[in-house]
């Protein structure tokens, strides 16, 4: 796909086209791009329109109802950050009373677009013509923001940022053009220094524009945060989306936050006034109580696993690996509960003969700060799939105290959300 095509797909007829698909089936693909060619359409326009199609259906699962009104490329909606998140970051520069802000890197445009939603001017940015043309696209419904091709580096800040609320939105490419992975996807990179525009770049935007925010990986180690920032890991359904580093009046609390959000449920944030600085571990297995709990990836990526085992007066299973053993029954809105059944040393031999003797063949299995093969395990344990139709267990595995330890454990149901 190239610039005259996106303004192809974009134009009044390109818009109306696009409306007029049906919902992306495969097996229909071949049977429409005929239809679209027997109708006059170029067969470079029309691969762009099942392109478009195709991208249309899968991102619905980040932009919901909202999908439709927007154009996308295979990357950008891979890196786009998700509605839920999107809003999150422009809630920052709008409360922030910011006029203008420039999204240096902005992909498809995801977060300018949330940010010209609430009223906030977005000059953005991409050193890929295509992408910047459907940011542009995108964000043709508020005209006083705009996206072109450029380079982030080349960016002037303002004389007088505060007085002209002027903001700066930085997502730095963390992936390596022109290099793919073992399932064909561009190649990740995780180090700070790895990053595109630089992390020094990041730093000297920040100290010449006060109100600047950055998007970046969930690794971000917590001894490069700046002084006087606010970090926040941020997960969607229990997966660790980003951290985004906010200096400034972006800034709601300096330090490390987490971010928990999920579908129907209100978005729940952890800092560092909520956790204990040094949470303590288990001194041996009899630290093993009524409940384990698992806190949100966010929060322990976020280093605030002291919000849990304070709330619950617990203790970590073993240092790093995150579980928290209680004899409290609380109930957390940032960690999943669990009843402990049983719990014994672990070893293949121990754990095949207690699910043998309770009937078990299907089992979920988790673990942390063991090392085994999944496959090979259920094959050792007899369950999985031909094992039988006996009961079902989850079954964590783990060190306490530095000792293999398997924990049989039953889930129990979140809390329902207070009502309003």
């Amino acid at each position: 796909m190239d610039v005259g095509i996106v303004r192809a797909l974009g134009s009044p007829d390109g818009k109306e086209l696009l409306r007029s698909l049906p919902p992306y089936d495969p097996a229909a693909v071949f049977a429409l791009q005929d239809r679209l060619r027997r109708e006059g359409h170029a067969a470079d326009f029309v691969a762009a329109v099942l392109t478009q199609q195709r991208l249309r259906a899968r991102a619905v699962a980040k932009f919901g109802e909202f999908a439709g009104d927007l154009l996308y490329t295979p990357d950008g909606l891979e890196q786009a950050s998700r509605l839920e998140v999107a809003a999150t970051h422009a809630g920052r520069f709008y409360n922030a009373s910011l006029a203008t802000v420039h999204d240096l890197g902005c992909g498809i445009g995801s977060d300018a677009v949330a940010m010209s939603a609430l009223g906030v001017t977005v000059q953005a940015v991409d050193i890929d013509p295509v992408t910047a043309a459907i940011a542009d696209t995108n964000l043709r419904p508020w005209p006083d923001s705009r996206a072109h091709e450029g380079y982030a580096e080349e960016f002037e800040p303002p004389r007088d940022p505060l007085r002209s609320r002027v903001g700066v939105w930085l997502d730095p490419a963390r992936r390596i053009p022109g290099k793919t992975g073992r399932h064909g996807r561009i190649k990740r990179v995780f180090r700070l220094d790895e990053i595109r525009p630089s992390w020094q770049f990041v730093l000297q935007v920040a100290t010449a524009v006060p109100a600047t925010g950055a998007k970046l990986s969930p690794s971000m180690p917590h001894d490069a945060i700046p002084l006087g920032t606010e970090a926040q890991w941020t997960s969607y359904g229990g997966e660790v989306l980003e951290c985004a580093v906010w200096w400034g009046p972006l800034a709601q609390r300096p330090g490390r936050s987490a971010r928990i959000l999920a579908a129907g449920r209100p978005p729940v944030e952890v800092d560092e006034t909520m956790a204990e600085p040094d949470p303590p571990t288990a001194e041996g297995t009899g630290s093993i109580g009524a409940w384990l709990y698992e806190p949100d990836r966010a929060v322990t990526q976020a280093g605030l696993l002291g919000a849990v085992t304070g709330a619950t007066l617990g203790v970590e299973v073993d240092t790093g690996l995150g579980y928290v053993l209680s004899d409290a029954e609380v109930d957390l809105p940032y960690a999943r509960r669990y009843a402990v059944l049983e719990s014994m040393p672990f070893t293949v031999k121990t754990l095949r003969a207690w699910l043998a003797q309770h009937g078990v063949t299907g089992l979920t299995v988790k673990k942390r700060g063991v090392r085994l093969d999944d496959d090979e395990l259920r094959r050792q344990l007899k369950t999985g799939r031909g094992a039988g139709d006996g009961a079902q267990a989850t079954v964590v595995l783990t060190r306490v105290a530095g000792q293999q330890t398997a924990i049989v454990v039953e889930p129990v149901a979140p809390a329902a959300p207070p009502a309003d």
